[in-house]
C-alpha cells in the first residue's frame, strides 16, 4: 500500500526514511505556504493511520511547522531524544479502544510525549477498532471549532 514513509512491518517503521520524509514534508509546507499564500502559523494537519503517524513525526521532528493536529489512530512514530518545544501546539488524538493495529498504549504514549513537549493534547476514545466512526468525526469537528474559537480571541 502507498505510504508516506517505508516500514519494515506493521508497526515497525524505517526511522531513517521517516526522518527523511518528514524533513521533505516540512520543506514542502514551507514552499507551499509561500507559493499559495497561506499562513503556516495556522496550519493544522489532519491524518488517519499512516497520515497521522507522519503528522506526529512532523510535530516531534520539525516543531513550528504545525500549529495543531487531528490525528486519527496514531502510533508513537519515535521517542525524541529531547522533547521539542510545542508550547503553542494543540492536538487531538482519536484512538480505538479495540484497535488491532494500534494498541491504546501507543496513543497514550504519544499523548504523554506531546504533553511533555508542552502541547495541549486531547484524546478521544472510539469504542471500536481502526475504522473511523461518526463519533471520531464529531470529536474532530468540535476540536477544530474550539481550536478556531481560541485562536481568534
Amino acid at each position: 500500500m502507498p505510504r508516506f514513509f517505508r516500514r519494515f512491518a506493521e508497526g515497525r517503521f524505517d526511522l531513517d526514511d521517516l526522518r527523511l520524509q518528514t524533513g521533505l514534508l516540512a520543506r514542502f509546507i514551507a514552499e507551499a505556504s509561500g507559493k499559495y499564500g497561506f499562513d503556516p502559523d495556522k496550519l493544522i494537519a489532519v491524518g488517519y493511520s499512516n497520515g497521522a503517524n507522519i503528522a506526529a513525526s512532523l510535530l516531534l521532528q520539525e516543531p513550528g511547522v504545525l500549529a495543531g493536529a487531528v490525528l486519527f489512530r496514531p502510533m508513537t512514530p519515535f521517542v525524541p531524544e529531547s522533547p521539542p518545544k510545542l508550547g503553542n501546539v494543540s492536538a487531538l488524538l482519536a484512538a480505538g479502544r479495540r484497535d488491532p493495529i494500534v494498541a491504546p498504549e501507543q496513543t497514550s504514549r504519544l499523548a504523554e510525549i506531546l504533553k511533555e513537549a508542552g502541547a495541549r493534547v486531547s484524546i478521544h476514545w472510539h469504542e471500536g477498532g481502526h475504522e473511523l466512526g461518526q463519533d471520531d468525526i464529531d470529536a474532530a469537528r468540535n476540536w477544530i471549532h474550539n481550536y478556531s474559537a481560541v485562536k481568534s480571541v
